[in-house]
């Protein structure tokens, strides 16, 4: 028996070379103290557990002779494992003679008068309970320790005598009773307890009376009984139990327990029993409660799952909760109040809404103090809440919007790009707040720090500013956070006075920017090594003029005037545009001509001296080609203004266009939004006309929240995923040695989440058995084996096959490499080298979304970069795009308007997440040759190096695929 299933044991590593002999063992055995004794039992349990069995039929006798007898209590707990462990039944599958001596000395220790040695016997007991006939003789001491008078001993006696029970069940016939008169009986918490669980899975009759006969005291029962009594209450109501409603009132009142395991195991199981709007609310306060006060941040991540699965099956009847579940916000871990509040938002209704808005802004307040843990985080998730609620529900658009607003001079860059994509939302979805949010924003942009703030400000003015008086506020305050005007006159003028006595310097421009005049100064010259190792000449004069040229640079100036000298002219362009709509738009409405050609002419003024000052000394970086042709044009289209004809177009060009497009990117949003949504809540299931009915239907109708805890229990193990067909298994198939070795072998590869599931067979080709095989696995990358196989005997051209189970803990190309060790004839060592096995980790990387702000941000902050080179046949770019899509397991983040069209050139952003976490980014930059071919290149950026391989390895080889073949 023991031989057709053997137990499977943990693998510990031996170095063979430092194992002694069987007569080194068994003179340790006899003449060793008691020290080495243990040692020596140690290297025997070692070598026993890891497939050698050769020498342990030797070692019974003088294990039993000089180790049995000792009293050390060390050496008895590790004879225990030695029992477990070593084989009991000879070749024919009778019990070795010598384990009667061992049963004998069992029933010693479980008469022993000392109570520790009693409970470890019969924990010993538990594990060895499918050798009928050990357990046999040993079945009447094992009942009289369930009176002993120590509990350590009566609640391993349960255990033991339910181990028993189990397997043989005719062994003690009368357990079920002999336990129900045990329990009542008994006063210590934790053997009720372990007797409890004996009836709820033995005899549930038995322990559903023990529960109505203490039905009063419940709430006031040890934690651990709790539990039991719930899960008794769980099993018996998956029948048509006459107790359901007595077993509701009892979760109700466990849901007022202490103990926070008891609440969680109540709450869940009391959806489970009914679907009344009180037990709901009751459940969900409780998980609300429970998540406020627990500590640790994964119970809280999970508890909140509950809370979220409550809220998809009952709608609004958890909104009354809603200011509740605010109060998960103040935990310091951001997972958790990222989860909270994506609760919150879809919690939120017509009706709370003013509430929520309320608390979330006094949270924002509270961000700004200094000591608040984590707030910049906090702050942009606060706002990016905000922001939907707003947009969602118009009527407290107008309340956050001034609030927000407030933090557009935040030092946090994200916090304010955040608020600028709300406002820039809101002014275009509300014209009703368009006036008093333009004012607001005007006012504000001496504040403004960033470049890209101040983008989106200028965009936002530019289009929806549209009365006189605020165009003339907007100009005015555009010109105070610019400086004096032109910006390089002022700046040479500041440079000329920090000359001092020096005749204004070794360099003065004009006004216009013109030539620049060198005077002759005669100074002391020294040599100065550049850059290059070329010499040049340095004066104190040149070393003065530099000098005082970096202490005008790094003088206060104005916010715009700061980013415009420091390089930033994409920003510059933005409010050459900005000013062109302002301009366009007041002439349009203004009848005074003096008026409109004087702010014509100031912001042709303006945008001319950032030209100017971009070509100056003065800036930290050039002017770029393409800031200052945007530049240009609009100086170009305000010139052309007063030809009616040209004013039609550029009014359209600037003023119509632009607002169409973002209209466009909103309802594009919006679709997407609206896409994923129906998608979540409509899962197609497609059912076969000829497939079986499923009878639970037509059996009693469950809530609809009611989880089916044996389907979780499948889940669990894998038994409910889908059994894959023999072809596709076919195409999983890797061989690992040749048709011509003594031993052929191949593995079936199969990925389980985070497990790689080896099934190897092995066919013996040769005429001769084939003993002591030893299949061994080694592996490269972050890939880890569980378990080493045993060791098998094959005959003659018969057939074996060998299970292996590998753990990965990271999305890197991993390769599984072994060799298959066996004894030839006179007991040679044979040798067989396996082919390598490599893991394609593209079944550990799946689609994902994310936005364009999150895109560019990794892609900023990713080192590994893979720079693919594309080189094609195929004729369309879309195609080759689904191509590298379809290879990569990318989804792509380009909008489909984005891509339509005819056009030679592509580009688009693409975007995957493995099952670790890990992020993939790619960007596919592509054109369609006269030839007809793509021509290009793909970039894939990764936070480890082994992704952004891989994925440019699967590009290339598709590439590689799809080429013809030439002569």
């Amino acid at each position: 028996m023991a031989s057709s299933d053997p137990s499977c044991h943990t693998v510990v590593f031996e170095s063979s070379s430092d194992y002694p002999s069987s007569q080194e063992l068994r003179s340790a055995l006899e003449k060793g103290s008691d020290e080495v004794k243990l040692e020596t039992l140690r290297k025997i349990i070692v070598s026993t557990i890891n497939g050698n069995h050769q020498a342990s039929p030797t070692l019974i006798m003088p294990i039993i002779q000089y180790v049995m007898p000792s009293r050390n209590k060390q050496l008895k707990k590790l004879l225990h494992f030695y029992w477990e462990v070593c084989p009991k039944y000879d070749e024919n599958g009778k019990l070795k003679q010598e384990m009667i001596l061992v049963v004998n000395a069992i029933r010693n220790d479980l008469q022993h008068p000392n109570e520790y040695i009693r409970g470890a016997t019969l924990r010993f007991l538990q594990k060895i309970a499918k050798d009928t006939e050990l357990l046999e003789p040993l079945v009447p001491t094992c009942r009289s320790c369930l009176e002993h008078r120590h509990s350590y001993v009566r609640k391993n006696a349960v255990f033991a005598v339910y181990s028993i029970y189990r397997e043989f069940e005719h062994l003690i016939p009368d357990a079920p009773e002999l336990m129900h008169t045990f329990l009542i009986a008994e006063t210590d918490s934790t053997c009720k307890r372990n007797a409890f669980v004996f009836l709820s899975h033995c005899s549930m009759p038995k322990a559903v009376e023990y529960v109505l006969s203490v039905y009063d005291s419940i709430p006031s029962l040890d934690e651990a009984l709790q539990m039991s009594i719930i899960e008794v209450i769980r099993l018996d109501c998956k029948s048509d139990s006459a107790n359901r409603a007595r077993w509701i009132r009892c979760i109700l009142e466990l849901l007022n327990t202490p103990s926070h395991a008891v609440k969680y195991e109540a709450a869940t199981t009391l959806t489970n029993l009914t679907q009344a709007s009180a037990a709901v609310k009751a459940a969900a306060s409780c998980l609300i409660n429970l998540v406020v006060k627990e500590s640790d941040n994964n119970v809280k991540l999970i508890v909140l799952d509950g809370i979220e699965h409550l809220r998809s099956k009952h709608g609004h009847v958890l909104d009354e909760l809603i200011m509740d579940l605010l109060q998960v916000l103040s935990s310091a871990d951001m997972e958790v109040r990222r989860k909270a509040m994506s609760i919150v938002l879809s919690m939120t209704s017509s009706r709370n809404v003013e509430e929520v808005v309320l608390f979330l802004k006094k949270q924002l307040q509270k961000t700004q103090e200094a000591d608040f843990e984590k707030a910049p985080e906090y702050r942009q998730l606060l706002i990016q809440s905000i922001h939907v609620t707003a947009i969602k529900f118009s009527e407290v658009a107008a309340s956050v919007v001034h609030a927000l607003m407030e933090f557009l001079g935040d030092t946090n860059n994200p916090s304010a790009l955040d608020v600028v994509a709300f406002v820039r939302e809101v002014v275009e979805k509300f014209p009703p707040l368009r006036a008093s949010i333009c004012e607001k924003l005007i006012s504000t942009l001496s504040e403004i720090k960033s470049g890209k703030v101040f983008r989106g400000i200028l965009w936002i003015l530019g289009e929806y500013v549209e009365t006189l008086p605020i165009i003339s506020d907007a100009m005015l305050e555009i010109r105070r956070v610019l400086g004096e005007i032109p910006i390089l006159a002022s700046e040479q003028k500041l440079l000329d006075e920090a000359g001092g006595n020096f005749s204004g310097g070794d360099e003065i421009l004009d006004e216009e920017g013109g030539e620049s005049k060198e005077k002759e100064k005669v100074a002391a010259a020294k040599p100065k090594v550049l850059a290059d190792g070329t010499y040049a000449t340095e004066t104190a004069f040149t070393s003065g003029a530099v000098a005082r040229l970096e202490a005008v640079k790094s003088a206060s100036k104005p916010p715009l005037r700061t980013l415009i000298l420091g390089g930033d002219f994409f920003t510059a362009s933005v409010l050459a545009s900005a000013l062109t709509k302002l301009v366009i738009r007041f002439v349009d409405l203004s009848e005074d001509t003096t008026a409109s050609n004087a702010l014509k002419a100031e912001a042709m003024l303006i945008m001319t001296s950032v030209i100017r000052v971009g070509q100056s000394k003065f800036v930290t970086i050039q002017i770029d080609e393409d800031s200052n042709e945007r530049i240009m044009n609009c100086i170009q289209s305000l010139s052309e203004l007063d030809v009616d004809a040209d004013r039609k177009v550029v009014k359209e060009m600037f003023l119509d266009d632009t607002k169409r497009a973002f209209e466009k990117m909103l309802g594009a949003q919006e679709k997407r939004a609206a896409e994923k949504k129906e998608s979540e809540s409509k899962k197609a299931t497609i059912v076969q006309v000829d497939d079986l009915l499923t009878f639970r239907q037509f059996s009693k109708k469950m809530t609809d929240d009611g989880i089916d805890y044996d389907e979780d229990v499948g889940r669990a193990t894998g038994a409910a995923e889908i059994q894959e067909d023999f072809m596709s298994n076919l195409s999983h198939i890797t061989q690992l040695t040749g048709f011509s070795d003594p031993i052929y072998a191949e593995a079936l590869v199969k990925m389980h989440g985070f497990d790689i599931l080896l099934d190897v067979l092995l066919v013996n080709q040769s005429a001769n058995t084939l003993q002591n095989l030893c299949l061994d696995f080694a592996t490269l990358g972050d890939l880890k084996i569980v378990e080493r196989p045993s060791v098998y005997t094959i005959a003659p051209h018969g057939f074996q096959s060998i299970k292996a189970t590998i753990k990965v803990s990271s999305t890197e190309t991993g390769v599984i490499f072994g060799s298959i060790l066996w004894e030839g004839p006179n007991l040679s060592e044979q040798c067989v080298i396996l082919n390598d096995i490599h893991i394609d980790i593209m079944d550990y990387i799946k689609p994902a979304y994310c936005n364009e702000a999150q895109f560019r941000s990794m892609w900023t902050e990713f080192e590994w970069e893979n720079r693919v080179n594309v080189s094609s046949p195929l004729s369309d770019p879309r195609e080759y795009l689904k191509q590298v899509m379809k290879v990569t397991n990318m989804s792509c983040l380009t909008p489909e308007g984005a891509l339509s069209g005819d056009c030679d050139f592509l580009s688009a952003n693409m975007y995957a997440r493995s099952l670790f976490g890990e992020d993939a980014l790619a960007n596919l930059s592509i054109e369609r040759t006269e030839g007809g071919e793509i021509t290009g290149h793909v970039r894939i950026r990764s936070k480890t190096q082994g992704i952004a391989l891989s994925l440019g390895d699967k590009i290339t080889m598709a590439q590689k695929d799809n080429k013809p073949l030439t002569v």
